[in-house]
């Protein structure tokens, strides 16, 4: 198949990309830049120039592709309700560009979508619609573009790691350095799933190659590392102390950073390696963390 995806030189994407061309799929990579135009056809794909807010952009990518990805996101977490209105807008753009043409659409959300409650982890087959996260503005979309006839399929994301990033801990490093302290919220106790970024590549493909109309798949190979966990293996890395934040200081300590540092991010992916043969095999989310460069962040 010929697959356009968007996010295709960012840091999933860019992973993806290899994936795809693997498995035999064309790929039609939307990139902003010429460096980011030359790195994809280095690669074997072929670029198209587009950006998120450039509507139109979106719909040409998809015009001529046989199935979708979007992997592309605003990862500007200071500014976390305004880019997940804004995937909101490009989800139902690519969905408005193929609907009716039986064209798979695999987006992209987050685990926390799936939560339980009580303490339970995020399911694959649960869609909290009351949940306060923002980023549920992607599944909204999704729905709604199921509900039209689109073959939406979601992929829902831990904390992506490797050496050089790790989703929602990569923002955490600079902050604690900057602070001169590596802090969690009073014991750090909760937890945040994770996956190696190779392995949630070859899910993508595997959802787009064997995956169903509706369903959504957890790219989870750690259900849950603790936040206390975390923060001592970064303290490490810093050389900084790690100390609790007692919960009624989270927000003036971590700022806008202060609900994810808090909340619970557990997930499992049962399902999605019974539906669709999928074993991680990538190292953890503390064993990546253990061999950064953290002068480089």
């Amino acid at each position: 198949m010929r697959v356009f995806l968007t996010g295709a030189t960012g840091f999933i994407g860019s992973h993806v990309v290899p994936e795809l061309l693997a498995a035999g799929h064309a790929v039609l990579g939307m990139t902003r830049s010429e460096q980011g135009a030359e790195a994809l056809k280095a690669a074997g794909a072929t670029a198209h120039h587009g950006e998120l807010e450039d509507l139109a952009s979106i719909r040409a990518g998809a015009a001529g592709a046989d199935a979708v990805i979007h992997t592309a996101f605003d990862h500007d977490f200071s500014r976390f309700v305004e880019n997940c209105e804004k995937d909101r807008r490009v989800i139902g753009a690519l969905a408005d560009e193929i609907k009716g043409s039986g064209r798979p659409l695999i987006i992209t959300s987050g685990v926390g979508m799936g939560e339980q409650g009580h303490g339970k982890p995020a399911i694959e087959t649960v869609f909290s619609a009351a949940h306060a996260n923002p980023r549920i503005a992607s599944e909204e979309a999704g729905n709604a573009a199921l509900q039209a006839g689109v073959d939406v399929r979601v992929v829902r994301l831990p904390q992506v790691h490797d050496t050089v990033k790790q989703g929602l801990v990569t923002p955490y490093v600079a902050m604690c350095r900057a602070k001169g302290v590596v802090g969690y919220v009073g014991e750090g106790l909760n937890r945040w799933s994770a996956c190696h970024v190779g392995d949630v590549a070859r899910l993508y493909v595997l959802v787009l190659d064997r995956g169903r109309s509706g369903e959504r798949y957890n790219a989870v190979a750690e259900e849950g590392v603790s936040a206390r966990e975390i923060a001592e293996t970064v303290a490490v890395g810093l050389g900084l102390p790690a100390r609790s934040i007692a919960p009624e200081e989270a927000r003036d300590h971590f700022g806008w950073f202060a609900t994810f540092a808090a909340i619970d991010l557990a997930a499992s992916s049962d399902l999605t390696r019974q539906r669709l043969n999928w074993t991680p095999t990538g190292p953890g989310l503390i064993e990546d963390l253990k061999r950064m460069d953290y002068s480089a962040v």
